[in-house]
């Protein structure tokens, strides 16, 4: 390798992509092609980047097997930070794959670092998690090692393990601080903010208060009734009741939630649940009948105790009942919590994450871009769709995970 791709590479190391470029800007040779683009990646101009890549790749020899390898964990990453959920995964394993048995574990230990990021981001912690096993961070640079405490920090908030996710960032700052790359840093001190930021509210007794992230894992081991907006469930120490795909018990739930200890009149449960303006025995049949598919839904948990105005939720073994919301409670919250990361997102990448169909999904960002609060720019299937960071709106508790169980 000559003198100016060396100084390049240590240069891209360092963060420093224009200077890399000052190096091999007018080189088309394979190494040279594969630094340029991921100097282009570092300033952001993916499309460019990923057009290098690919040229580097297909001008690496057939003996050049690491160099190719690396090239394609370089278009991996741009995929990942370009929200293009749908990049070929077996490539990315056969890229580590190929990097491990040719002894270069630092860059294969990046690859699996990858892989983890997108099951992350897509809430498959499970997953996530045993490829985070997998992966022997001793042997990692300063700048990978914060990555993967990022990672663990990631798993631990969805987790809600407040401890192990502070001690994580902890680390990570360190790594970054050593690692000394402005970028790198930026993004630790991101996720120490979000960290830091209320990550939900409480609503209790008819009041509403914003909780940090930690004080959400007390309130879950507190043994109160916690009827949950941000996932959907209605839960009781190890005891969890998911209505994510019953929308009208939920709202049921919540409303009866909101208002503990006092009941509910029918009227406000039917404009709740149902959105009837004006109730007739048609609407109050079928809140019977949804009232007593909650009540077989609780179980134990609660019961759902007919009144003379309507119906009251009383807990079983627990002190109290409140309910928890998203920090911003609005429609379509879940697309905007995603969307704040302020990358841009196509419509097939937020269905992935979030689960639900693409159809659902358009007409969501639709709907949010008639009232200003998303753009997009590009047609077609390069459309794609971001909004700025919204102050104060972390997306731990909204973003796709399983439901923890204590």
């Amino acid at each position: 390798m000559d003198s100016l791709i060396t100084a390049a590479a240590h240069a891209l190391a360092a963060g420093d992509p224009l200077g890399a470029l000052n190096r091999v800007a007018l080189r088309d040779d394979a190494a040279a092609l594969a630094l340029r683009g991921i100097a282009m990646a570092q300033l952001g101009d993916l499309a460019r980047a990923k057009t290098l890549l690919r040229r580097a790749a297909r001008a690496f020899g057939p003996k050049e097997a690491v160099a190719r390898a690396r090239c394609l964990v370089a278009e991996a990453e741009i995929a990942l930070v370009s929200r293009d959920l749908t990049w070929p995964q077996k490539v990315l394993e056969g890229a580590r794959a190929a990097l491990e048995d040719h002894g270069d574990r630092v860059n294969a230990a990046y690859a699996r670092y990858l892989e983890i990021r997108r099951l992350l981001l897509i809430g498959r912690l499970d997953a996530a998690e045993h490829g985070l096993a997998a992966l022997d961070p001793a042997p990692l640079p300063p700048a990978t090692r914060a990555a993967y405490e990022l990672v663990v920090a990631g798993i631990a908030m969805r987790r809600l393990r407040t401890t192990v996710a502070r001690a994580s960032l902890a680390r990570a700052a360190h790594a970054a601080r050593l690692a000394d790359i402005p970028a790198l840093i930026a993004e630790v001190e991101s996720a120490s903010r979000a960290f830091d930021a209320p990550a939900a509210r409480l609503v209790a007794n008819g009041e509403a208060r914003p909780l940090l992230l930690e004080e959400v894992e007390e309130l879950l081991a507190s043994g109160a009734l916690v009827v949950d907006a941000c996932r959907n469930v209605v839960r009781n120490a190890g005891t969890v009741v998911s209505l994510n795909t019953r929308p009208v018990l939920f709202a049921l739930a919540r409303t009866l939630g909101e208002a503990w200890p006092e009941d509910v009149a029918r009227r406000t449960l039917l404009s709740r649940a149902f959105g009837a303006k004006h109730a007739d025995e048609s609407h109050r049949a079928r809140l019977r009948v949804e009232i007593g598919r909650l009540r077989a839904e609780l179980g134990t948990l609660a019961e759902v105790r007919a009144t003379r105005q309507g119906f009251a939720l009383v807990p079983r073994g627990a002190a109290k009942v409140v309910v928890l919301t998203p920090p911003i409670d609005e429609e379509h919250s879940a697309v905007l919590a995603l969307l704040a990361d302020g990358e841009a997102w196509s419509s097939s990448a937020l269905a992935l994450a979030l689960g639900a169909s693409q159809r659902t999904v358009q007409r969501a960002l639709e709907q949010l871009a008639a009232a200003d609060k998303v753009q997009s720019f590009g047609r077609g299937r390069a459309r794609r769709w971001m909004t700025p960071p919204v102050p104060g709106f972390p997306t731990i508790l909204l973003l796709p995970a399983p439901v923890p169980n204590g």
